[in-house]
């Protein structure tokens, strides 16, 4: 209503995903935003035509038309910074991190049962993808199918693993369940150096099937996404190419959005409300009539089923993977995914996934940028922070081998992710959810405290 956006009529109204009419505006908004963050859009090259006004804003010689209006040439303000194929690649393994994590939220932070061996699924995933999808011949297994089969296949299969694994989760609780599962992934491990067939060597992998979309097995697939394109006239532009990144980026952001809306209208569900049951009070939800061994089945199976799809996507994200890819390591990150953003929320595992993901790339960013400084504060910040051998004593290291006083870039991330948890749990436990969430509630009430 009009002036009363708080103001529900209806049911229906009052469970909508995004009931004001601002939140659809913004998160259309964004949508389009992260659509249109991985193009340059170029303009054509050569000297300005003399039929165009002098006082059109022509930037030097060379332009881009849209429609009958030329344009800056390096494309629309603050959208092509994502045209950097340094930042396409986080963001894209953002996207199918953001996959896995919603599962994970399902099964721990809808429905409060503990997994550590969330990347166990994402391997059994990334295996059935393997086998299905990779080509026929060799010393590899494979089949050779079509995207359309292999990946909902990958989710499917691992989702029957998780079923197989949930009876332990009636059984057990807490810190028993979470050592139950860290032991998953450890057997993962091992079954991939067994079977070598599957996902190849410990040290090097197989190649994984690429994204292209084919009807079956034809030479030409019906969507290309593993070469570069040229496409023209698209709203008068110019000719220009969509490289291989770029479509890969646009494939998993498209997974992810359909992910994510499942997920919310899973939670929105008898499902989703049984299983929120089970995690504030089980035996409480039990005597109300809740089937809790079927409904943790249920929470197992919707888990594994997002981690397969994600490793899978993974998988072909990284081209070649072993085994060894989907580590422990890999599991604690998702549960620091959750921590950080907000267990049982979507935008909270959402932005967890996004701070988790982006912060190694970021420090990165940051430590290469400070080695360049010469001179004044920053200069002397770096001078203080960076190590590259013997005679200098900083905490970070940027040398291939780290002296012993020094830590690499890739250790202060584990830290940094260690440090955030403890943070979080201490002072947030709602994690960057929380946050928002009081930022919002200050600003609905400013300029009143109560």
């Amino acid at each position: 209503m009009r002036g009363r956006p708080k103001l529900f009529t209806s049911y229906a109204a009052d469970a909508a995903i995004f009931p004001t009419t601002l939140q659809k505006g913004l998160v259309a908004l964004g949508i389009l935003i992260l659509f249109l963050m991985p193009f340059d859009i170029p303009g054509i090259s050569g000297p300005v035509p003399r039929a165009f006004p002098e006082s059109w804003p022509i930037v030097g010689d060379r332009f881009t038309i849209l429609g009958q209006i030329p344009i800056i040439k390096d494309g629309l303000p603050f959208i092509r910074f994502l045209g950097d194929g340094n930042w396409i690649r986080p963001m894209t393994e953002v996207f199918i991190f953001g996959i896995a994590a919603l599962g994970l939220n399902l099964l721990a932070g809808v429905a409060g049962q503990v997994s550590l061996g969330h990347a166990f699924f994402m391997g059994a995933g990334a295996c059935t993808a393997a086998v299905m999808g990779g080509e026929p011949g060799g010393r590899f297994w494979g089949w050779g199918l079509p995207i359309w089969i292999w990946l909902p296949a990958a989710g499917i299969v691992a989702a029957l693993v998780g079923i197989i694994v949930s009876p332990t989760a009636v059984k057990l609780r807490g810190l028993y369940l979470g050592i139950v599962t860290l032991g998953l992934v450890f057997i993962g491990i091992h079954l991939s150096r067994v079977f070598p067939q599957i996902a190849g060597d410990t040290e090097s992998g197989r190649r994984y099937p690429e994204f292209d979309v084919k009807l079956w097995k034809e030479e030409s697939p019906l969507i290309n996404v593993s070469s570069e394109d040229s496409v023209t006239g698209w709203f008068g532009l110019n000719v220009f190419e969509v490289k291989t990144e770029q479509k890969v980026y646009l494939f998993c952001l498209i997974a992810v959005i359909l992910m994510t809306w499942l997920a919310k209208n899973i939670s929105r569900t008898r499902t989703g409300r049984a299983l929120q049951a089970i995690r504030d009070r089980d035996i409480a939800a039990e005597v109300m009539g809740v089937n809790e061994a079927k409904y943790k089945r249920t929470a197992f199976a919707l888990s594994s089923f997002y981690a397969g799809i994600a490793g899978a996507l993974y998988a072909m994200f990284l081209g070649k993977a072993a085994g060894a890819e989907f580590s422990l390591f890999l599991s604690v990150e998702f549960i620091a995914i959750l921590l950080i953003g907000g267990a049982g929320t979507i935008s909270g595992t959402l932005l967890g996934t996004f701070f988790v993901v982006i912060l190694p790339e970021a420090v990165k960013k940051v430590t290469e940028w400070l080695e360049d400084q010469e001179g004044g504060i920053t200069g002397a910040i770096g001078d203080v922070l960076l190590t590259e051998g013997p005679g200098d004593f900083g905490p970070v290291s940027t040398a291939s081998v780290s002296p012993g006083w020094a830590l690499g870039v890739f250790d202060w991330n584990v830290v940094i992710y260690g440090a955030l948890i403890v943070v979080f749990l201490i002072f947030e436990p709602l994690g960057l959810f929380g946050i928002w969430m009081k930022i919002r509630n200050y600003w609905k009430g400013w300029p009143f405290t109560y």
